[in-house]
């Protein structure tokens, strides 16, 4: 009893040093500039339209270089707007619980602070009906994230564009329903006139 105590006890401190010791946003510089084709208020489709990504290290950061950055990973975040009474979307400042970023648009090793980086994402089928910005985190070679930058202010207001969901429904899908209702229809009342005619039939016998 007492070691099964023991090893709860140890798995809560566990779970408690990571969540003490994930970084936060708010400790990380921003110092990525991510821009995106989109314009503020515009409509993509999921499964059919595409955004042009580009992002760069942010020269004005004189002080800084980007050494320490190995690996750049691109998401797809909420924006307020479309986290409200959604407790699943919520953010968080420590990132280990954060939900705001869920749907991975790339991952890949950092170039120098001299490139400018490119990449043409087409919106994934499950992405749900919302608004989203894009934010891309700058990790370090023991994988933490060391630095950000995002396509919209602080507040997340500006630059905000949405998504349509694929609605489940498609017009060949549509037709092959009707065709087969109409059959259906024309089955039973062929199948009406059959049985009216061997009545008859039989009636006459």
């Amino acid at each position: 009893m007492a070691g099964a105590v023991l090893l709860v006890s140890l798995l809560l401190i566990s779970c408690l040093a990571a969540s003490c010791h994930g970084a936060t946003l708010s400790s990380l510089q921003k110092t990525l500039i991510v821009t995106a084709s989109r314009k503020n208020g515009q409509v993509l489709k999921a499964g059919e339209d595409s955004i042009n990504l580009t992002w760069s290290f942010n020269n004005s950061f004189l002080a800084m270089t980007d050494s320490a950055y190995k690996t750049l990973k691109v998401k797809l975040c909420y924006a307020p707007i479309s986290q409200q009474d959604r407790a699943w979307r919520k953010t968080e400042d420590n990132l280990v619980r954060d939900k705001t970023c869920q749907h991975k648009i790339v991952a890949k090793p950092y170039r120098s602070s001299t490139s400018h980086n490119n990449f043409t994402w087409k919106v994934q089928r499950d992405v749900p009906t919302g608004t989203y910005f894009v934010r891309a985190y700058a990790y370090n070679s023991a994988d933490e994230e060391v630095a950000y930058g995002q396509t919209t202010d602080a507040n997340k207001t500006t630059n905000l564009f949405q998504v349509e969901a694929i609605s489940g429904r498609h017009v060949s899908l549509d037709i092959t329903s009707i065709c087969f209702s109409a059959f259906a229809v024309v089955s039973l009342f062929g199948f009406f006139l059959l049985e009216k005619r061997r009545t008859k039939n039989s009636q006459e016998k």
